[in-house]
C-alpha cells in the first residue's frame, strides 16, 4: 500500500493574503500546504479521501491518471468543493465516479452540486455514483475500509482505517470505542490545528496525547494551520515517533 498526502493544510493553513507571519513568508516548501486530502493506492486500485478546493491541482501535481473512488469524511467545503472536477476522470475513464459518503453528506452534495443530480442533466456535468456508508466496515474498489467516527465539535466526522493505516481529520473528540478500532495501526495521520485551544480541532498538545494513547509506531500531524508555526520549529518540539506531515509525503506500507 502506498499513501500520498496530497494536502496537509486547512483554509487557515494555506498562505494567507497579506499575512506576514513566519509560515506565510517561509521559503520552506513544507510550509506551503494545500487543503487536506490523501491518495491511497492498493495494488492496482486508487482512492482519494476528500476532494477539497485544491482537488484538481492535487490530481495534476501527483500525476493521478486513474481514480477508482472518492471517500468523504464530512460535508464542509474545504473537503468537498472540488468534487466538480471528477468530470476529467469521467471523460478519461468513460464512467461515473464512485463517491462514498454518509446520507447526511450525500444530502449536502445534492444541494451543492444540484446540477449533477438533476433529472435532466446538462451535457458535461460531473457523473457521480453515490454509495451510502455508515459506521460499519465497507468496501470501495475492492479495498476494505473501517470508518472511525469522531466529533468535530458536535458534527460527526469519519476517519478511516485501511489495513494498518488510519487517517483522521477535523477531530476534537474520539470515544474509547472508536479508539479501539485504531489501536494496532502502524501509521496514524491525525489533525493538529494549532497550539491555542480550539472548539472543534485537536490542538498540538491534544494531538500528541491522542497519538501517544493510540501508540502507533509512526504518527504524522495534518490539517495544520499557519498559526501552528514553521515546520522546522515545530518538528523540534515533537516526541519520538511523531512528525509533522507535509504536502507530497509518501508512506510505503
Amino acid at each position: 500500500m502506498k499513501i500520498t498526502l496530497l494536502g496537509t493544510g486547512t483554509s487557515q493553513g494555506i498562505p494567507v493574503i497579506g499575512c506576514e507571519c513566519a509560515v506565510c513568508t517561509s521559503a520552506d516548501k513544507r510550509d506551503k500546504r494545500l487543503r487536506v486530502s490523501v491518495l491511497v493506492e492498493v495494488n492496482d486500485k486508487v482512492l482519494v479521501i476528500d476532494s477539497g478546493p485544491d482537488f484538481r491541482y492535487q490530481m495534476l501535481r501527483a500525476g493521478v491518471k486513474q481514480l477508482d473512488g472518492i471517500i468523504l469524511t464530512h460535508e464542509h467545503k474545504d473537503h468537498i468543493a472540488g468534487l466538480d472536477d471528477v468530470r476529467a476522470f469521467n471523460y478519461r475513464q468513460k464512467a461515473a465516479m464512485d463517491v462514498y459518503a454518509t446520507s447526511r453528506v450525500q444530502d449536502a452534495l445534492r444541494r451543492e452540486f444540484y446540477y449533477a443530480f438533476a433529472d435532466t442533466r446538462y451535457p458535461g456535468v460531473p457523473l457521480i455514483n453515490l454509495h451510502e456508508i455508515t459506521n460499519n466496515p465497507f468496501t470501495a474498489a475492492g479495498i476494505s475500509i473501517t470508518p472511525i467516527e469522531t466529533l468535530h465539535y458536535m458534527l460527526p466526522v469519519f476517519g478511516f482505517r485501511i489495513g494498518d493505516f488510519t487517517y483522521i481529520t477535523d477531530a476534537k473528540t474520539v470515544s474509547e470505542v472508536e479508539r479501539e478500532k485504531i489501536r494496532g495501526s502502524k501509521v496514524l495521520v491525525v489533525n493538529a490545528l494549532q497550539k491555542e485551544k480550539h472548539i472543534s480541532h485537536f490542538t498540538l498538545d491534544e494531538a500528541i496525547a491522542f497519538a501517544q494513547d493510540i501508540g502507533a509506531p509512526k504518527t504524522y500531524f495534518t490539517h495544520i494551520s499557519h498559526k501552528l508555526g514553521r515546520h522546522r520549529d515545530i518538528s523540534l518540539e515533537l516526541p519520538p515517533g511523531i512528525a509533522l506531515a507535509y504536502d507530497g509525503l509518501v508512506i510505503e506500507m
